[in-house]
């Protein structure tokens, strides 16, 4: 608590302190309002029709049937849509997404590939228009079997390099005591949030408005500038609540389309997906097929470790899951090679999904580790306390704080993991075996250029201005009680504007990178505003403002290893009967910078850490041979864990502010998945003796597998 001169007393140190959301009582009275529910005057409905084959060419469209239904206003299609650019590099240094340049040409790439929009009066109207359009399709063979002999799979750099490599494998291989060399599977995942993908556009005084549901307001308005030869200022997107996103709500097929229509008709036009929709047009993680192997001598130092991932893609858009690159990361070798490879296939485009590469990587790596530990005969944690590398295993570049082992001794110590025996199969309560396991985490922690303008207001309160997405996680929240530090006044002075492009460029929620972009850019923009403002002095009516820029403060960063660490236990109960595997407890300890508002980052490492238990246990979307589409393409039968799967489950942190952020922050967002699928699948092994190197841990998995009293 601080006096000014003029006598008022504020409140500092909100960083670090439980807040609830400030607009948590708007979510829970319905007043906080979703892209799919705001009004608009004169609105009408689109409806997206989806290919029913996997691979061909749309013959004709018969649309004049359609077109005499009742509120039927038009129906767009390849026919008569207008063209696209998709000729240029976005702000995320990456060509767009050709998946979101729907009605460009007749080719089918995939089944549920966009084929049509037809738009209404009403929605109902529009969907039942949009069923009955009769399309025609010159059918071809496709392929959607991705296996881990596909002669056709080729490396690909995405956020990093495709192949590392240093020192000679075989060489090392042949030379280590101990070798392990195995092959682990993850299934295609979808993501799964509350809120459906929703847009709506109209054109408003010769510029475009978009009230979307996106990760990044500045994002989507260049991507769609440039699609539509747009200049940047006559595009706003709006995005102020969002429920959910986790990498899929970036540009899509949806916001697109929508624009054609309201481009069309010149009114407001709305398309919202359907859940099943959102199974082939919003993207999903790939399946991974992953061969580790690793080499150590007899005390259990690495010096081989080979870490190969392969992915499907699209044949519209190369994206790779980079689950090798985590292996770069967590532990060093003498010989270390990594490599992330795809295969081509007539499938939907993959995307970012959290976690993206670590989640399905670290699976296979910290799985592997756990069978080195075992033929070693040295403890899991002890294994990779001695294989903590002291500079970054591919770059070699310092890490920026690496406190993992911390992470690992208070884990264990508050797991209990000294009472353990290491054998396997020996715990049992009545018909069900009990085991524990553990795994690292880890996740980079980055930032993205953004600005932030904050002002002074005459009544004495602040405002600030920056075009974030809170997709869940509480970054509204964080950043007023970054702004009220910065500015030494209390969080109720304090109010925070986000989801407009108009705010001006900010980085995206993802990659963890969101609110420490953000925190960043306020918090320069607040201390410059704190010392312009004179003590005692008078604020004009019209305010003051001041807007900052990140770009220099970033671009000067000293080159580092940047990332959250943490360390994953679970213990499982195994039915030796039915073959069930009830996660009984889990613990995650992390070192993910300075917690700016505990209350929320806890709920993100939790939210996290019980997706780690669905993807352990349940995801698993499965595609059909004959048509190429997805079996149960609804949350009825793509299973996920319920609140009756998720058991306690806690997290907590080491102290780990990062120095060289202004804040101390790094993220949150992603580690809480990372590892806890590996945690839950070696206490797997700990309760059977089976190891299961295919995710999700079926029961009829289990049962087939056997094992000491199954």
């Amino acid at each position: 608590m601080t006096t000014s001169a003029t006598g008022v007393t504020t409140m500092t140190g909100a960083v670090g302190t439980a807040h609830t959301r400030v607009e948590g009582r708007d979510k829970v009275t319905g007043a906080a309002r979703y892209a799919g529910e705001i009004p608009f005057a004169g609105l009408a409905h689109g409806w997206l029709v989806l290919s029913t084959v996997a691979r061909g060419r749309i013959l004709p469209v018969d649309t004049e049937p359609v077109l005499g239904m009742p509120g039927v206003l038009t129906v767009l299609h390849h026919g008569n849509a207008p063209r696209l650019d998709i000729d240029y590099i976005g702000m995320l240094g990456v060509p767009p997404d050709p998946t979101a340049a729907v009605f460009q040409n007749d080719r089918v790439p995939h089944a549920g590939w966009p084929v049509a929009l037809v738009v209404a009066e009403t929605s109902e109207q529009a969907r039942e228009a949009a069923e009955s359009l009769v399309v025609t399709y010159g059918q071809e063979p496709h392929d959607i079997e991705l296996s881990a002999d596909r002669p056709d799979a080729y490396p690909v750099d995405g956020h990093m390099p495709a192949v590392t490599e240093k020192g000679d494998l075989e060489a090392e291989l042949a030379a280590s005591a101990h070798v392990v060399d195995v092959e682990y599977t993850t299934p295609e995942e979808h993501h799964g949030m509350m809120e459906p993908h929703a847009a709506t556009a109209r054109w408003d005084g010769g510029r475009l408005e978009i009230v979307d549901s996106n990760q990044g307001t500045t994002w989507v308005a260049d991507e769609i500038s440039r699609m539509f030869s747009l200049d940047a200022s006559a595009v706003r997107v709006r995005s102020e609540h969002i429920g959910g996103g986790f990498g899929s709500k970036g540009v899509r097929a949806h916001q697109v389309s929508a624009v054609m229509a309201a481009t069309a008709l010149q009114r407001p036009v709305r398309v919202v997906l359907t859940r099943r929709q959102m199974f082939s047009l919003t993207g999903y993680r790939s399946p991974t097929a992953q061969r580790v192997r690793l080499g150590a001598d007899s005390d259990g130092r690495l010096r081989a470790l080979d870490h190969r991932s392969l992915s499907q893609t699209s044949t519209v858009w190369e994206f790779v899951e980079p689950s090798a690159g985590v292996a770069r990361v967590m532990y060093d070798a003498d010989a270390h090679r990594t490599s992330n490879e795809v295969v081509r296939l007539d499938v939907p485009s993959p995307t970012w999904m959290r976690g993206p590469g670590e989640a399905p990587g670290s699976f296979a790596l910290e799985a592997a580790l756990d069978e080195l530990a075992e033929r070693c005969g040295i403890d899991p944690i002890e294994l990779r306390l001695r294989n903590e590398p002291e500079r970054g295993p591919v770059s070699g570049l310092p890490f920026a704080g690496r406190n993992l082992a911390a992470c690992f001794r208070e884990g264990a110590r508050r797991f209990g993991w000294a009472g353990r025996d290491p054998r396997p199969g020996t715990r049992r309560e009545g018909r069900w075996l009990l085991g524990t396991g553990t795994a690292a985490a880890s996740f980079p922690s980055g930032a993205l250029p953004s600005t932030a303008a904050v002002t002074a207001e005459a009544d004495g309160t602040y405002t600030v201005r920056i075009a974030a997405a809170d997709i869940g996680t509480g970054a509204r929240t964080a950043l007023t009680l970054v702004a009220a530090d910065a500015l030494g006044v209390a969080t109720d002075r304090v109010r925070v504007r986000i989801g407009d492009s108009d705010f001006g460029p900010a980085g995206i929620a993802g990659g963890s990178m969101g609110t420490r972009s953000w925190a960043w850019a306020v918090t320069a923009a607040a201390e410059e505003l704190r010392d312009r403002l004179v003590p005692g002095g008078v604020v004009p009516p019209e305010g003051i403002t001041v807007r900052s820029d990140t770009t220099a403060a970033l671009g000067a960063l000293a080159q580092k290893e940047r990332h959250s660490f943490g360390a994953q236990f679970a213990e499982v109960a195994v039915d030796v009967t039915t073959g069930e595997v009830r996660v009984r407890r889990m613990l995650g300890i992390f070192a993910a910078g300075r917690i700016v508002n505990p209350l929320t980052a806890r709920g993100q490492l939790v939210g996290g850490m019980t997706w780690g238990i669905s993807m352990a246990l349940h995801e698993e979307a499965v595609r059909d041979r004959a048509s190429g589409g997805l079996y149960g393409a609804d949350l009825a039968g793509y299973h996920v864990a319920t609140h009756a799967d998720v058991p306690t489950v806690e997290a907590d942190w080491v102290d780990d502010p990062d120095p060289d952020d202004p804040v101390g922050i790094k993220g949150i967002g992603e580690v809480g998945i990372v590892g806890a699928a590996a945690a839950v699948a070696n206490a797997v092994w700990h309760a059977t003796g089976v190891r299961h190197r295919s995710l999700p841990i079926r029961p009829d998995r289990v049962l087939e597998a056997g094992g000491p009293g199954v």
